[in-house]
């Protein structure tokens, strides 16, 4: 069907039926909240590159896709409403429609997420791997209409990678697995969701943080400060 993203006069086509309402168009509506999160050194400097950050985090989502029994595909995730393969579509839609908009590179058509789930995430992250890799593409500007400019290796940075690492947990609790997410990169986004404090729910895009004991680890403090059950 088509998607038309609120306040812009954008309207883009979803192969796959998935419908995507995000707040900066074609961003993730809980990423958006918290794009300025980045992995960060005492010093303020970045300490890792954007394209080692994102091959890990992309690592972890692909090895949970891989896994993941073939009846969970379709039976309902964490994310309210959705189901395994949505989760996949959500991603695969969102990020060419971002880059299109913002006069960035076009990612190559992959399968269907109806038929090929995995093949459709491994096209799509392959291709930003790819972009992150090529020093030249990943500096180039990139400039949204409701986003604004940004390097393109800072804007998946700001803006995917999070999506990313959440959605990594969401797939493996559909399908009954454990994962360990990225420590550095959790512990990044639980320090930019805690910043935030109230205005994370308040946003409407989050359900109410989860209780969880004082000493419980970084990765239960996030899942559950985004609203989800540990």
């Amino acid at each position: 069907g088509d998607v038309t993203v609120i306040g812009t006069s954008d309207t883009y086509r979803t192969g796959s039926g998935y419908s995507i309402t995000p707040v900066l168009a074609l961003v993730p509506p809980d990423l958006a909240l918290i794009a300025a999160s980045g992995q960060m050194g005492e010093d303020g400097a970045m300490t890792a590159s954007v394209s080692d950050r994102y091959r890990r985090v992309a690592a972890a989502f692909t090895a949970v896709a891989e896994q993941l029994p073939h009846e969970a595909w379709d039976a309902p995730a964490p994310c309210e409403g959705w189901t395994g393969r949505d989760i996949v579509g959500h991603l695969v839609e969102w990020v060419p429609g971002f880059l299109a908009a913002a006069g960035g590179p076009a990612l190559p058509e992959g399968p269907e997420v109806a038929q090929d789930p995995v093949g459709a995430w491994r096209s799509m992250s392959d291709a930003v791997q790819a972009l992150l890799d090529d020093p030249a593409a990943s500096e180039q500007p990139i400039e949204h209409p409701r986003a604004g400019r940004h390097r393109l290796d800072d804007a998946i940075a700001m803006f995917l990678l999070g999506d990313v690492l959440i959605h990594t947990w969401d797939l493996a609790r559909t399908g009954g697995i454990d994962v360990t997410l990225d420590a550095a990169e959790v512990s990044s986004m639980l320090a930019g969701f805690q910043a935030m404090g109230d205005m994370l729910q308040a946003s409407g895009q989050f359900g109410a943080a989860v209780a969880v004991p004082d000493d419980a680890d970084p990765q239960t403090r996030l899942i559950a400060f985004s609203g989800r059950q540990p």
